[in-house]
C-alpha cells in the first residue's frame, strides 16, 4: 500500500524552514540535500524536524495546506521544535 508523507524541514545554515508532501521522504530529503529543488538548493543542508503519514494522497496534500497557515505553522513550531531523532 502507497504511503503519502506531509514534512517540515529546517535548514541549517539559514532560519528557514520548507512544507511537503511527497510518497517517498527519504529519497525527497536527499533530493533536496543535493540541489534538485530550485527553491530549496540555496539553502542546504536540510533537516527533517516533522513528519505525519498518510494512506490517502488528497488527505496529505490537506494537511500540507493547513501547515502552510498560520495557525499551522504555530501548530508546529509549538509542539515540534526541535529535530526529530534519527
Amino acid at each position: 500500500m502507497k504511503k503519502y508523507f506531509v514534512y517540515k524541514l529546517k535548514s541549517n545554515i539559514k532560519e528557514i524552514t520548507y512544507i511537503g508532501h511527497p510518497d517517498n521522504i527519504h529519497r525527497r530529503l536527499i533530493e533536496h540535500n543535493s540541489g534538485k529543488s530550485i527553491f530549496t538548493k540555496k539553502f542546504k543542508p536540510w533537516e527533517l524536524i516533522y513528519k505525519e503519514e498518510f494512506l490517502i494522497e488528497e488527505k496529505a496534500i490537506k494537511r500540507e495546506k493547513y501547515f502552510k497557515t498560520a495557525a499551522g505553522r504555530r501548530l508546529i513550531k509549538k509542539y515540534y521544535p526541535k529535530p526529530l531523532p534519527r
